[in-house]
């Protein structure tokens, strides 16, 4: 793979600045971000009365755990605009999530919102190790979700060139790939698993076709999964992160240089970590849930976002910023079995260690009788016999995450391919 490592003059000012000078700015611009939400989101005016707080009560960086937090069913009551701090005249994009479990979450831009959008997904990419004059294959999906529009607009700015292919018609995304050999694919890992067997299936070796970079985000994926993307591809595979109540991909990225967790862009996205059962803000280095507040956002500012993404902060390396580690998982996504907490990735993580299982598996819960069980449906890699392989499986998985599971190998092909974020657990338990 080739050395990547962005020259120190090519970073901007900010990424070189100490972390005195961030947290100077950071204060600056929370407090200005306070007064603007307070003055202009009854939400946040209703909720700050109600904790008996007012922005004027936010003098360092330590005061914003007295606010009160915001979270998903907050956006989802004041659906359409109601979180918007600007009248609707003034929005220049509107994206919004799926809404499969209730109102969609609508996010608004104003034209400086999306400039800074590009701003921060401009240097994600470069901090991935993309460079200008670098062709860009966008994989992810365009639209109302996010990912694809973020990385376009931010590919752009920095001077790229794009290929907006969106998700799906895979057999299209490998000859173009093989075609165009653009030296960034941006997408999220489940799919580029599934551009990869197409790939397979097409006799190409994808690390022939000069891949250089791999961005990928959007759901958790391992460091196996990171061994296994490069060893196929020989390019750098890095995680982005990011979400719509935020401001989309762009607010977290992996260094190229470090390969380290990812590096939040502090400038414009102040990060906590709270007990994901309770209130409380945890010391850096602890495990929970990670919480946001948007420093620069005009048309919807966001005070103490809680992701119920889990993961833990760590100093910075590659730049002055703070680290987030990898997302292990979703708090809603967690699954309990028998006292045990269990997370998909735990899962992935042992699948990874077995050499004849791929990387495509399926957690299924269920419960016959009164407890749950879980059924790990999972791959074999074309070419492998089957046998045993469920055992081992099932061994590693009784050894590593401490809970005993039914290992269903199913043959190659045999499980619903993902254009975008994978499903990992089908629950068919009883409702009610």
């Amino acid at each position: 793979m080739l050395d990547l490592t962005p020259r120190s003059e090519d970073l901007e000012p900010i990424e070189r600045a100490s972390v005195a000078e961030l947290r100077a700015l950071q204060l600056t611009r929370l407090r200005r971000t306070m007064r603007h939400a307070y003055e202009n989101v009854p939400l946040y005016r209703r909720t700050f009365d109600a904790a008996g707080v007012h922005p004027d009560d936010c003098r360092s960086l330590e005061d914003l755990a007295r606010f009160p937090y915001t979270t998903k069913e907050d956006m989802r009551g004041e659906y359409p605009f109601g979180m918007c701090a600007v009248p609707r005249e003034r929005l220049a994009r509107v994206h919004a999530s799926s809404g499969t479990t209730g109102n969609p979450t609508v996010v608004g831009y104003t034209r400086a919102d999306v400039d800074t959008w590009a701003d921060v997904m401009a240097r994600s990419i470069r901090a991935a190790g993309g460079r200008p004059g670098h062709l860009v294959h966008v994989a992810y999906g365009y639209g109302l979700f996010t990912g694809g529009l973020g990385a376009h607009y931010g590919a752009e700015r920095l001077g790229c060139t794009v290929v907006p292919v969106s998700g799906g018609m895979t057999e299209r995304q490998v000859r173009l790939i093989v075609d165009l050999r653009p030296d960034v694919i941006m997408v999220t890992p489940s799919y580029m698993l599934t551009i990869l067997d197409e790939f397979d299936r097409q006799g190409v070796d994808p690390a022939s076709v000069g891949l250089k970079v791999g961005i990928f985000g959007a759901e958790p994926w391992t460091a196996d999964m990171r061994s296994e993307m490069e060893r196929r591809t020989d390019m750098h595979a890095v995680d982005i992160y990011g979400l719509s109540e935020i401001i989309g991909p762009g607010v977290a990225q992996e260094c190229v240089e470090t390969k380290d967790g990812l590096t939040i862009w502090e400038d414009h996205f102040y990060p906590e970590i709270a007990d994901p059962l309770h209130d409380d803000v945890l010391p850096t280095g602890e495990r929970g849930e990670l919480v946001l507040t948007s420093l620069t956002k005009e048309a919807m500012p966001v005070i103490r976002y809680r992701t119920r993404d889990l993961t833990r902060l760590l100093p910075g390396t590659a730049r002055p910023m703070r680290r987030m580690e990898r997302i292990t998982g979703r708090s809603d996504d967690l699954m309990i079995l028998r006292g045990v907490n269990v997370f998909p990735t735990q899962i992935e993580e042992q699948i990874l260690r077995v050499p004849g299982l791929a990387p495509h598996y399926q957690c299924v819960i269920e419960r016959p009788a009164r407890l749950d069980e879980l059924t790990v449906r999972v791959e074999s890699r074309a070419d492998t016999p089957p046998d045993g392989l469920a055992a081992t499986l099932a061994a590693l998985v009784k050894q590593n995450v401490g809970v005993s599971v039914r290992v269903d190998v199913v043959a190659p092909g045999g499980l619903e391919r993902s254009i975008g974020k994978a499903k990992r657990i089908l629950d068919k338990r009883p409702r009610g």
